[in-house]
């Protein structure tokens, strides 16, 4: 019988073909894209990836080399026969911890060929109790060279492994699941579709929520009036300038609306006061006329 195959790393994204005088067989395992920028997670569940990140744009942009995914089996790190991870929490208590040794061995072996300085390559716990995740994260590991993610599970990982490897904690929100790895595909998202090329169009990513710590404006299109609901007509001016007005005024008359600590940063930022009773636009959709 065939010994198992390994299943330590796994490779996702385009193949680099160069010329080369040594045989290659292209049905092998993509090889990762030397100038892409690079995801690299540690999860014991290597199967839930590509997952959504292999659809849609992020998915021709793997397909296309602009980015590329490695995941690490973290069971392949694991103690004795049966590959243990984890084990009870000191101290009592319900649920399981991963195990310092096990994650220690697996960031170790992520960590090779990466660049020291955190600053171009982060190398993140995902956790509940971490910094919130926002757009500026997301810019700031879209501006490295990559980054690792480690996906926790059960009742966390050992805090000796996290301070020993200065890990980066990070939350997705104030919420709990049931491991990282949907977690891990939501942060890889958000960073890669900032990646040049990937959206094709920059400026999609310029204008929408968070970009300018505002949530982003309404979007309409197509039919004109529907169900009795018309675009405003603003939008359907053609003057420009008018139509960028409305847009700025939609936008922080909803984060002012809905994230006050959004609108108080971005005050902040702008010298304005939060509590200014400024004029912003009207209502955000029109009942359309009848016809008479």
């Amino acid at each position: 019988m065939a010994p198992p195959p390994d299943r330590t790393a796994r490779s996702h994204g385009r193949l680099n073909i160069s010329a080369s005088a040594v045989p290659r067989d292209l049905m092998e395992e993509p090889r990762v894209v030397a100038s892409a920028w690079k995801a690299r997670v540690i999860t014991l569940f290597p199967d839930a990836f590509p997952g959504t990140l292999g659809l849609s744009l992020t998915g021709k942009a793997l397909e296309f080399g602009l980015w590329s995914l490695q995941t690490l089996d973290l069971r392949s790190f694991g103690e004795g026969r049966h590959r243990n991870v984890d084990d009870s929490p000191a101290g009592g208590g319900a649920g399981m911890v991963l195990r310092a040794d096990v994650v220690d061995r697996a960031l170790r072996a992520a960590a090779e060929g990466t660049p020291p300085d955190r600053r171009q390559w982060p190398v993140v716990c995902l956790s509940p109790r971490g910094t919130p995740f926002t757009q500026g994260t997301a810019r700031r590991w879209a501006a490295g060279q990559g980054l690792t993610l480690l996906c926790g599970r059960f009742e966390g990982v050992d805090q000796r492994v996290i301070d020993h490897h200065g890990l980066e904690e990070v939350s997705l929100g104030d919420f709990v699941l049931t491991g990282g790895e949907i977690a891990a595909q939501a942060l890889i998202d958000a960073a890669v579709r900032l990646i040049p090329r990937v959206l094709g169009n920059q400026d999609s990513a310029e204008e929408e929520s968070f970009s300018e710590g505002l949530l982003e404006y309404p979007q309409y299109t197509k039919p004109p009036v529907w169900e009795g609901r018309a675009i405003p007509g603003v939008l359907l001016s053609g003057h420009h300038a008018n139509i960028s007005d409305w847009r700025r005024g939609m936008a922080e008359r909803l984060t002012k609306e809905r994230r006050p600590d959004l609108w108080r940063a971005y005050c902040a930022a702008h010298g304005r006061d939060p509590d200014e009773d400024q004029e912003l636009w009207g209502g955000i959709t029109s009942r359309a006329q009848p016809r008479t």
